[in-house]
């Protein structure tokens, strides 16, 4: 699926978001991806109303409701998150992705039917003219410049560092979560092109994320384990809003860029955090923790990523990391076989269990001693055609430079950004059994 956007142009967030009372939930759920994308998805909503009590300068009690929705959906490899766009809503399917700026959905009404918003059955819907200063940016936010097409209407093309891309207009919407509360209209995409069926929900840094445009001030998604079991489907949920379990989370500092600092291998955008080391089987890798900070040109930054499925280490750092696995594991290691161009860790399947319990489990530490734990039964992930590898690619062979923390390395795992304090929280959970 999606790894992350590289951003050639970019623009960093106004770090004084307003307050937003506004609380939502979104369970997630998990299956692995049909061969028939088109296929339905499962949609199912609850709205849950409690009031609230603020208090007014003349110490009068009012009564103000905060709302947690719940819907119950199917997702792939990528967190799918069934969200209602437009007055009245459709519910459209979108990757929920930190590691990317621009929200768009799908616009182009492909046979067989798919699950294509219809601007004309929205009364909310407005696309952007050529006249908008979106479309001449003093500072582009695409990885193309925006351009008129024959309509005079503002056209974009965004691609991403896997290959995928999206393009069509630009266009104002509202994200309709119940008839009493929406968001204001925001900028997205209305891709009339892309490879691939579902749309995306942008989440990083950028002035053009839902996170920035609709004021929130944090988010917070809860993975469920991934699950090979027919007919079983794990839940896990997404929160906009506070989340009632961040008592238990452990925070660290988010690294911020200044929005004129400009490095050729730098994601300014990118929710980059402080990791200093790598741990497997109960041994710290010698890897210097410069490996893992942005250096002069920008290389080496670290972020988390809840696009990307795997998780990639600069050279350096998987180099140290796949002599580790080969001193536990020897000779059981697939030879001359390298999964998606990046991870050549892998193992035919037959012997994954034992695989996992001679890696042991890897810890990646943070700062203030802040740890992510991925017991040994997760080290692996099942790639198909009976092989399990190391849920970990080298992205110096993807031409990025950067250390990427995946979904897969955030399983039973609260990740909690919390924009306002620039930082980001960790919980260990059962996110399976608290989505239901």
């Amino acid at each position: 699926m999606f790894l992350f956007l590289f951003f050639l142009f970019s623009s960093i967030i106004n770090p004084s978001l307003q307050t937003n009372s506004l609380s939502l939930s979104f369970p997630l759920t998990s299956l692995s991806l049909p061969k028939n994308t088109s296929s339905k998805l499962l949609y199912t909503s609850q709205l849950f109303s409690t009031p609230k009590r603020n208090i007014n300068n003349n110490n009068t009690q009012i009564k103000q409701p905060s709302y947690n929705y719940k819907f119950s959906f199917k997702y792939s490899m990528a967190l799918i998150v069934n969200l209602p766009i437009g007055t009245p809503p459709q519910v459209q399917p979108m990757v929920l992705d930190t590691g990317s700026q621009l929200s768009w959905i799908q616009c182009h009404k492909k046979q067989p039917p798919t699950a294509s918003f219809d601007p004309s059955l929205s009364s909310t819907f407005s696309n952007l003219p050529c006249t908008h200063p979106l479309c001449k940016p003093r500072i582009p936010d695409f990885t193309l410049p925006t351009s008129c097409d024959q309509n005079r209407l503002c056209h974009y093309s965004y691609f991403y560092a896997d290959g995928t891309y999206a393009e069509g207009n630009l266009a104002r919407e509202k994200f309709t979560f119940s008839r009493s509360v929406s968001t204001p209209p925001l900028i997205l995409g209305c891709a009339t092109e892309s490879t691939d069926p579902r749309g995306i929900l942008g989440m990083n840094l950028g002035r053009l994320s839902f996170a920035h445009q609709s004021r929130i001030t944090k988010f917070s998604y809860c993975v469920p384990t991934r699950q090979t079991r027919p007919g079983f489907t794990p839940s896990g949920s997404f929160y906009i809003g506070n989340n009632p379990n961040s008592k238990s989370f452990k925070y660290i500092k988010m690294s911020i860029f200044p929005e004129r600092q400009r490095m050729p291998n730098l994601d300014p955008l990118a929710y980059t955090i402080p990791l200093v080391g790598i741990s497997i089987g109960g041994k710290k890798l010698s890897i210097s923790p410069a490996v893992f900070r942005a250096d002069a040109g920008g290389s080496g930054q670290t972020m988390i990523d809840s696009g990307s499925e795997f998780t990639y280490l600069v050279g350096e750092a998987y180099d140290k990391m796949r002599a580790g696995v080969v001193r536990a594991v020897g000779s059981r290691m697939k030879k001359d076989y390298v999964y998606g161009g990046v991870a050549d860790m892998c193992f035919d399947s037959k012997n994954a269990v034992e695989i996992g319990r001679l890696i042991g489990e890897m810890v990646f530490e943070f700062e203030r001693g802040v740890e992510v734990v991925i017991p040994k039964e997760r080290v692996l992930a099942d790639v198909g055609s009976g092989v399990h590898c190391v849920g970990i690619g080298n992205s110096d062979k993807l031409g990025a430079a950067s250390n990427i923390i995946g979904n897969f390395h955030q399983q039973n795992l609260w990740v909690e950004f919390d924009l306002v304090n620039r930082r980001v929280g960790f919980g260990r959970a059962e996110c399976s059994r608290l989505a239901k």
